[in-house]
């Protein structure tokens, strides 16, 4: 029987000592669509990101990915892959060099397939270029490689289009749209009108600490 992928938010609120960044959040997101998660800076769409990656925990409600608890069944979802905010990578270290180091954590995948995605991302593998002297834009590129090159079941992208140039934006805009025939779920938060109209099967806006659907 093929696994179902599917996130579900219950109720989840979350605060920073008084603040309260959403409140009572509850919503499903299954494979196969683009969901947009739009909202000025500050919002709150990087902190619920966050939660459901289990980099942060919910104050109240549960978040479930798979139909496991993050946070009590598990850490980290499992098979997921993400960008959020500014990639971290090894700034004297080849772009090639940081993702085998980093697919070296799981063992999952080998060389070529890191090639590939590299230069699925528009980057070449062979640039002995250290990362510390990318542009804003190869960085961002780099990233969106590193979450996608373990084949993820779901992917979360955090203003995956910063930083690059029109031309850029389209290539990555194709990339995505091909994890989603491959059945992917896909999470985008974006500021960028074109992203969430092009992409996007499903539009929510984060305002004031509710998550309102728009399309």
């Amino acid at each position: 029987m093929e696994k179902k992928v599917e996130i579900v938010l219950q109720g989840i609120t979350k605060k920073f000592k008084e603040q309260i960044v959403f409140d009572h959040i509850s919503l499903s997101f299954s494979q196969g669509k683009i969901y947009g998660i739009v909202g000025r800076n500050g919002s709150g769409k990087t902190v619920l990101l966050k939660c459901i990656c289990g980099l942060l925990l919910p104050s109240e409600g549960t978040v479930e990915v798979n139909g496991k608890e993050v946070g009590r069944d598990i850490d980290f979802p499992e098979n997921i892959g993400f960008i959020i905010e500014n990639p971290g990578f090894l700034k004297n270290y080849s772009g090639f060099r940081n993702l085998k180091y980093l697919a070296s954590i799981r063992g999952k995948i080998d060389d070529e397939t890191i090639r590939k995605f590299m230069e699925l991302v528009g980057l070449d593998p062979d640039e002995k270029k250290a990362v510390g002297k990318y542009s804003l834009g190869m960085r961002q590129r780099l990233g969106i490689a590193q979450a996608l090159m373990e084949n993820p079941d779901i992917i979360i992208l955090d203003e995956p289009m910063n930083a690059l140039d029109s031309a850029g934006a389209e290539e990555i805009r194709e990339v995505i749209l091909k994890m989603k025939e491959q059945g992917k779920l896909i999470i985008i938060a974006s500021h960028i009108r074109e992203d969430i109209d092009l992409l996007c099967d499903e539009v929510y806006r984060m305002e004031n600490g509710e998550l309102t659907r728009l399309a």
